[in-house]
């Protein structure tokens, strides 16, 4: 299966407001058709104020108006599954939009209330409680918690948020808060949604004693240290397990977690039976370009996917990362070595997932405009941190200058390069060279083979700086080579190949698929 995320604001726009929208994704349905997907991840478009631009969400069984309505939503799932394609849809049951009701009636209602029990609001430490309640950093940077003012003017308690202010932590250990999650689980399902990718699966339950993290702590953004007490507690796996139970009820619809675990045991345990159905292995997210690291990477993965008995999942991209095109090095290198990747997982078993854009060679932009900058990341950090925005660029659809048919606005929600022009989809469909042509190619072709029956691959001998593999049911050999020199090719038909040939010879920077 081959999966295609698509981050709603840039997408493609239909009312001309520069924010891209579901009618765009039903307008433009053709191209996912013709790339061959076999569904979509969409990222939320629940109610918010867009702080998190959709992970702060505000009605949790709403669409935003940025991007429609229910009715709409409708038309969409009724498009896809008409071409035959899945619509997975983005949950967030970590938190809420300081603007949910929930919030509001807990500032309302004072210490102690029942209102407040479903967050963890806490009184801070000092003498006059003007300390946050622990040490707890928050993952786009300052502290984690927040104090209020009460009803009454004076200062008050404090409120957990792991993201934004403007993101309060739920309690799953709530009653309320869990019912409130079936529901929404069951007003998607009932619409026809097949099913949920699941935001921060490893952080849904918080240690009951809120303690201090240890000074030495490593804080990661991404892949957690086992120490960091604020995930992967006990009680998240009791979540899954509810959530489980729900989906059990419309069978043939999945979850998928995201899961910053790195320990393969640890991983493998919200894979269980009664948890989730397949989970995010971010491993080749942040592998170099190198033979080694590459093949650490699908290891690992394969390794979890043994432990849990679910297939694995591969993406070399997704919304919070740098893009794989400027992360292996930018331009013409860091393109070639993309266009081998694509080649690396589509040939591994398993599901692998498409990043919006990723198909068009698109890079991270890091020439955003300071003062455009809409990631919370940017402000929390005191501008340390450029935050995500330059992987959420608007994708060019045609012509030769911005907004490349996204949009008949003049500006977009984020600006776009003026060096996009060769980069459209108009632009590659007419070169059958181009990236989008070979994503084309390669995943008709995957399409062909059977259907995995094990997450096993055979790793085969190949020359220093290289790697290949034979799927355990594959056809083909896949060969990848990171060294500076061209390798001789192993016997067998070329089937595929990221870049042309050199005779005999496998170019640096360029993947193979070969028929033994």
């Amino acid at each position: 299966m081959v999966l295609y995320q698509i981050y709603p604001r840039s997408f493609a726009d239909s009312d001309d407001d520069g924010v891209g929208d579901l009618q765009g994704i039903i307008d433009r349905i053709d191209h996912l058709d013709t790339l061959g997907v076999d569904g979509v991840w969409l990222s939320p478009i629940m109610r918010s104020p867009g702080v998190d631009h959709g992970y702060d969400v505000s009605d949790p069984r709403d669409v935003d108006p940025l991007f429609g309505d229910v009715s709409t939503l409708r038309r969409l799932l009724d498009t896809l599954h008409s071409r035959r394609m899945v619509l997975i849809m983005d949950l967030v049951p970590n938190h809420t939009s300081s603007q949910h009701p929930w919030l509001e009636a807990a500032l309302a209602s004072g210490p102690g209330s029942t209102e407040r029990a479903r967050y963890f609001f806490r009184d801070g430490r000092g003498p006059d409680g003007s300390l946050p309640p622990n040490n707890w950093p928050s993952v786009f940077g300052g502290p984690a918690w927040t104090r209020v003012t009460e009803a009454d003017g004076t200062p008050g308690q404090w409120y957990l948020h792991l993201f934004a202010p403007e993101q309060p932590d739920l309690d799953s250990s709530n009653p309320e808060v869990v019912e409130d999650l079936d529901r929404t689980l069951r007003f998607w399902l009932d619409l026809g949604v097949d099913g949920f990718r699941i935001d921060v699966a490893h952080g849904l339950a918080k240690p009951e004693d809120l303690a201090d993290l240890p000074a030495d702590v490593e804080i990661a953004q991404l892949v957690v240290d086992v120490r960091d007490a604020r995930w992967d507690r006990p009680g998240v796996h009791e979540v899954h397990r509810r959530i489980r139970r729900v989906l059990d009820a419309y069978p043939g619809t999945a979850t998928f977690g995201e899961v910053w675990i790195g320990p393969v045991d640890r991983f493998a345990r919200y894979l269980r039976p009664d948890e989730l159905h397949f989970a995010f292995h971010f491993a080749l997210t942040g592998a170099p370009f190198e033979a080694d690291a590459i093949r650490s990477a699908i290891d690992s993965t394969l390794d979890a996917a043994r432990a849990s008995g679910s297939a694995p999942t591969w993406a070399l991209s997704n919304h919070d990362v740098v893009r794989e095109v400027t992360r292996y090095g930018n331009g013409a290198v860091g393109t070639a070595r993309a266009r081998a990747m694509l080649l690396a997982i589509l040939a591994l078993p398993g599901i692998a997932f498409i990043y919006n854009g990723a198909e068009l060679g698109l890079p991270s932009d890091f020439s955003i405009p300071h003062d455009r900058l809409t990631d919370p990341t940017w402000d929390r950090t005191d501008h340390a941190e450029l935050g995500r925005d330059h992987c959420r660029v608007p994708l060019p659809w045609s012509g030769d200058r911005p907004p490349y048919g996204f949009s008949g606005a003049d500006d977009t929600w984020l600006p776009m390069p003026d060096t996009w022009s060769d980069l459209t989809v108009e632009a590659q469909s007419a070169d059958p060279e181009s990236t989008l042509s070979l994503y084309r190619r390669a995943i008709r072709i995957r399409h062909s083979w059977p259907t995995p029956t094990t997450p096993e691959v055979r790793w085969t001998s190949t020359p220093d700086g290289c790697l290949g593999f034979l799927r355990e049911d594959g056809p083909v050999l896949c060969m990848i080579n990171t060294s500076r020199r061209s390798v001789p090719l192993p016997d067998g038909t070329v089937v595929l190949s990221s870049a042309p040939l050199d005779g005999g010879l496998l170019p640096p920077d360029t993947a193979v698929w070969l028929q033994r």
